[in-house]
């Protein structure tokens, strides 16, 4: 184990609403949705119609522009409706659950006595690739190419994000200790589990074999896969990294151990407008509807995300949880305008610099909704953004290069770098309230756009 990597930049969002640590086991929910907006970049060929019977496993649609990458359905059920959007745009597939899940029987396989080819074929194969994401783009991962190490992180460090080592505990051990054999095999370089080091307690990660483990300490987003990977492998033009969520390390291992596609995974539902927050064992895809009204939906016009308040998706309150989330969070909306605005004392107001009074308490907690009191305004020079970003990356810099679409300038300060997450918390202390996220994943495109 290598020695605590410590993050000085960054910010911890103390808001009301964290997960109590009870785990609920409510009934399986009736609908369940894959959504293909879940994975950008994708360009999905449907294989189902409504009323078309599956199982756990069956494939529902793959990729056109690679067909080997496909996406299967995490239940058994009825398909029940394909929703499309203008120039049909296929927007969710929605299935009716079986009360009790059937699984397609798939092969079991020691992923020791395979080779990579194998691995990677029986990932493509049984729709289990796209839990691989890769760096740089932050895109399903390209069975083609052999990244240079690939990366797990143990922890999370978003506002209200869920207690990974709670969620693992009473795991198979060998269900994801086979995950990481089967991960091993695919690529030459280094496998890197990192867990949280400002922890006194033993991870339950600390017994895995063949990895590397590292601690990172420090605020947010000492937990993001991003800052990880540049503090230890950072990506340079035409390098490629890996990195795989744990839960879904889990779903990699039953398949070889078990012969399945168990998309089991436990969620945290958060925010201080639940009045029982706490975590919900469910499935992928799962309907958010039946955890709300047993977690206590508060009254009033709230916000509910797939995902933490930084970079969650916006959905309904009978949405769908989204593929890569582990998290729940609903929050107040905030339309209402605020008598005297900044001018206002601010005892109950977060804030980043000495405006307001939270600095005099660190560890206070405060209900926060979305209000982004003001409009967007000149992008100037503050400085902010350099305090909560942990990387050697001039961030005010690589925005501007992305908005005059200067792709040279954009591949010198860091692009291959970063995704969205990794500029959440600028947006979220930007006086000049400018789109940090929406900017770089325009970025990212303009890139692509240019590779290919």
């Amino acid at each position: 184990m290598s020695g605590c990597i410590k993050i000085k930049n960054g910010l911890n969002i103390q808001l009301t609403g964290e997960a109590n640590k009870l785990l609920s086991d409510l009934p399986l929910p009736e609908v369940f949705a894959i959504k293909p907006s879940d994975f950008p970049g994708i360009n999905p060929k449907i294989l189902v119609k409504a009323g078309d019977e599956v199982l756990a496993g069956s494939i529902l649609f793959f990729d056109k522009n690679n067909e080997s990458i496909k996406f299967c359905s995490p239940v058994s059920g009825e398909i029940i409706e394909v929703i499309r959007a203008e120039k049909r745009k296929i927007l969710e597939i929605k299935i009716l659950a079986d009360k009790k899940i059937n699984y397609l029987e798939l092969d079991k396989t020691n992923p020791d006595e395979l080779g990579r080819d194998e691995i990677i074929q029986s990932l493509l194969v049984n729709g289990l690739w796209p839990l691989i994401r890769q760096r740089p783009f932050g895109i399903i991962a390209k069975p083609s190419e052999t990244p240079k190490s690939i990366f797990i992180s143990a922890f999370d460090t978003n506002p209200l994000a869920p207690d990974i080592d709670f969620i693992m505990q009473g795991k198979n051990n060998e269900n994801f200790q086979t995950g990481l054999n089967a991960l091993i095999k695919l690529t030459n370089g280094k496998v890197h589990l990192n867990i949280d080091g400002s922890k006194s307690s033993v991870s339950t990660f600390s017994n895995a074999k063949g990895v590397v483990i590292n601690k990172f300490s420090g605020p947010h987003p000492a937990g993001n896969v991003g800052v990880q990977i540049h503090h230890i492998d950072p990506v340079n033009k035409g390098e490629v990294v890996w990195y795989v969520n744990p839960q879904d390390v889990l779903i990699i291992g039953k398949l070889f151990s078990e012969g399945k596609y168990d998309a089991t995974r436990i969620i945290a539902l958060t925010g201080s407008q639940v009045s029982n927050p706490k975590y919900y064992k469910t499935v992928i895809g799962c309907s958010v509807k039946s955890m709300l009204n047993d977690g206590g939906l508060k009254a009033g016009e709230n916000r509910v995300i797939s995902g933490n308040v930084l970079s969650g998706s916006q959905i309904k309150e009978d949405g769908f949880l989204g593929y890569y989330d582990s998290q729940i969070t609903v929050i107040p909306e905030g339309h209402e305008s605020e008598f005297m605005g900044w001018l206002a004392p601010g005892l109950d107001k977060f804030s980043m610099s000495r405006t307001f009074f939270s600095w005099l308490n660190s560890n206070k907690k405060y209900t926060l909704n979305t209000n982004l009191h003001g409009e967007e305004r000149p992008f100037v020079v503050t400085g902010q953004y350099e305090k909560v970003f942990p990387m050697d990356i001039y961030p005010v810099q690589l925005l501007k290069s992305i908005l005059i679409e200067d792709i040279e300038m954009m591949e010198q300060l860091g692009i291959y770098e970063v995704v969205e997450e990794d500029f959440a918390l600028c947006e979220f202390v930007c006086t000049s309230k400018i789109k940090s996220q929406e900017i770089i994943k325009r970025g990212i495109d303009i890139i692509q756009k240019e590779m290919n």
